[in-house]
């Protein structure tokens, strides 16, 4: 009979980062309704008290961005457990929900209802439908030997659970394992569906729903992180209390009850009918094609493996017509998806396998950078010795077209000084803001993509480099754009200090529409002397860019130059 589970609801997305850790909660954390409170530091989602019990429990804020005609990745983990008074009894389900409102309607207290499942033990994949559109039996896979071990869920004991959702490519990776056991390589489902775009709206909340009949049965989470800007933050499980189940009869049970239950579907009951097929699209690569075998080393990494059929579809096949541009790291397509997100795709030749190894082990790891002020990369794909990067498609071009292009309106003042600021926010991450710290390592105007909403996003990270913090970079070979490059560089390795220094050649360059290597005559200096030059000869605002046509403040301009050429103090300390 199957008739327990965990349900994982996904229903229907907010500008701003959300990253949590809730190692304990407490009244205060999230918003409940119904039964749902905290006991013990733990949230209890139905009542034993009442015959009839519902309870849910929201973050109080709404997440997962939704620009652009996307919506951004996230990652999540909680631990949870299910703990019944009476092992035989009925299961009624836990579930992960991801809606529009924190008062999703439809929702009844009744046993596990799923049609087609393939056994009371599994987890499971619902959109809008009784019916499982992909489920699998409840365990994992061991990251050593691949052997698939059986999870029993309906003891008490502890049970963690791992979702990434890619929001470009609308699917999702599900993962699950007991406390105690680390983190499985591979993902136990990993579904994926143009479909699920349909079904998103603007703003939408993520928290746990439960409900029962006259069964008790009690339905805890004990711990739950959250990160829209990269994985999820780990949890502390080894202070997290255990609840055991009551022994009743086991030795009359049938396997099935034994071994628990837990399915965690994904749902969009909201607006209109029941969607009762879903498209499912599962790449199940030919072990024998070199190009797509997976590496043990591969699966440590965020960005995902698009195959090369794929790309080549969203590009037309890589004509000439969708190139976007060329340069000495590779050309660079516009494609467009089978879910009509828009993309672009970066061609780069490597020669050596242990080249490609290191260059996707870094890649892959500034993958899992997401921050709205820099441009995201999505994936990868290899094909021969061609290494394909797939990225957020920016509609609006580079910053430096938008000051020198002619081809291209004047961009004004405002424009400029919002671009700078973006991109000053996304560096910061770079070196503050995230686990790692990265040296960007090329940072210029044509580095500058601007969005549909004309903001600034720092990309192109081919030449980056990720360091522990407090790690001194080691020294490495010269790289980077002439005119753009500290001067220190010709005898040290890059450091944020250089970065700063190039951050402050575009502050310059937006500032004065010159570019840093542009001469007006033979005898007059590069941009950052001439600046210099004018800053000491009292006549600072005679650097602003003509074409403005004296349309700006004049403090602004002012400090702008000023900031430019702080950073671009040759004395790196400073």
């Amino acid at each position: 009979m199957l008739d327990r589970f965990l349900f994982i609801f996904f229903f229907t997305y907010s500008a701003f980062a959300i990253d949590f850790l809730f190692n304990s909660f407490t009244s205060n954390d999230l918003i409940f309704t119904g039964d749902a409170r905290v006991e013990s530091s733990a949230v209890t989602l139905t009542s034993n008290d009442v015959p009839f019990s519902i309870g849910r429990a929201f973050y109080p804020n709404s997440i997962v961005k939704f620009n652009n005609n996307t919506f951004s990745s996230f990652s999540t983990s909680f631990v949870f457990s299910i703990r019944p008074e009476i092992s035989t009894s009925p299961g009624f389900g836990l579930a992960f929900v991801i809606s529009n409102t924190t008062v999703p309607r439809g929702a009844l207290s009744g046993q596990y209802f799923g049609f087609n499942d393939p056994d009371g033990n599994h987890i499971g994949i619902d959109l809008n439908s009784f019916e499982s559109v992909e489920s699998h039996v409840a365990g994992f896979y061991n990251s050593t030997t691949g052997e698939f071990i059986p999870v029993q869920m309906r003891s008490g004991s502890n049970i963690r659970a791992w979702i990434e959702f890619d929001g470009i490519r609308s699917g999702i990776n599900v993962t699950i394992a007991p406390v105690g056991v680390s983190r499985p390589s591979k993902p136990l489902i990993s579904f994926y569906s143009p479909i699920i775009s349909n079904y998103v709206s603007s703003s939408m909340f993520v928290g746990f729903s439960a409900s029962r009949t006259g069964w008790k049965e009690a339905q805890r989470i004990l711990a739950w992180s959250l990160s829209d800007e990269g994985f999820a933050r780990d949890i502390n499980t080894s202070s997290l209390p255990t609840l055991r189940s009551q022994s009743s009869s086991s030795s009359s049970l049938s396997s099935g009850v034994k071994a628990g239950i837990i399915v965690i579907c994904i749902t969009i009951p909201i607006l209109l009918a029941f969607v009762y097929w879903f498209w499912l699209k599962k790449r199940r690569p030919n072990k024998d094609d070199e190009d797509h075998k997976i590496q043990d080393w591969e699966l440590e990494y965020w960005p995902h493996r698009f195959a090369y059929e794929e790309l080549a579809r969203a590009t037309k096949g890589f004509s000439k017509d969708e190139l976007l541009g060329s340069g000495g790291f590779g050309e660079v397509y516009k494609g467009t998806l089978a879910n009509n997100i828009e993309i672009a795709v970066k061609c780069v030749n490597h020669d050596s396998n242990q080249g490609f190894r290191e260059f996707m082990a870094e890649i892959s790891s500034i993958g899992r950078l997401q921050h709205r002020n820099l441009v995201h990369m999505q994936g990868w794909c290899k094909k021969g010795r061609e290494l394909m990067l797939v990225y957020d498609y920016m509609p609006n071009g580079s910053f430096n077209g938008w000051i020198f292009s002619k081809s291209r309106p004047l961009m004004e003042w405002e424009g400029r000084v919002q671009v700078l600021q973006d991109v000053a926010e996304g560096l910061s991450y770079l070196h503050h803001g995230w686990d790692h710290l990265v040296l960007h390592r090329d940072i210029k105007t044509s580095n500058i993509l601007l969005d549909s909403g004309m903001r600034g996003r720092l990309g192109d990270f081919g030449l980056a480099k990720l360091y522990k913090h407090g790690q001194a970079p080691a020294t490495t070979r010269l790289v980077g754009t002439i005119g753009y490059m500290a001067p220190e560089l010709v005898f040290t390795s890059f450091t944020v200090a250089s970065d700063v220094y190039s951050f402050g050649v575009v502050v310059l360059e937006a500032a004065c529409g010159r570019r840093p290597t542009h001469l007006l005559s033979e005898d007059d200096p590069p941009l950052i002397d001439w600046v210099r030059g004018l800053l000491e000869e009292g006549r600072l605002l005679e650097a602003a860019d003509w074409r403005l046509g004296g349309e700006y403040n004049k403090d602004d301009m002012e400090l702008v130059l000023n900031l430019g050429l702080r950073c671009c103090n040759p004395d790196p300390p400073n």
